[in-house]
């Protein structure tokens, strides 16, 4: 696998395992996310498979989940 950074193709993570939600529906209306090599995680959009991936830590996805579970991004939906 070459070097990951933000916004490289999403077929460049060779050998990834991207996971969808259980609420995600026929419509794509989903993220994936899959766990790199080093410990970083990918993130791309699942109507787009073959389109850019963010990479983020796994400080950075932990941040974000709590942020989620504590209600933070509510006004989003």
């Amino acid at each position: 696998m070459s070097r990951t950074h933000n916004g490289m193709a999403s077929t460049d993570l060779q050998g990834v395992v991207w996971q969808k939600s259980l609420h995600s529906n026929a419509n794509g209306t989903c993220v994936e996310l899959a766990q790199l090599p080093g410990g970083e995680v990918a993130v791309r959009n699942s109507r787009f498979p073959d389109g850019p991936a963010l990479i983020y830590t796994r400080a950075e996805i932990e941040s974000l989940i709590l942020g989620v579970k504590d209600g933070e991004f509510d006004h989003l939906m």
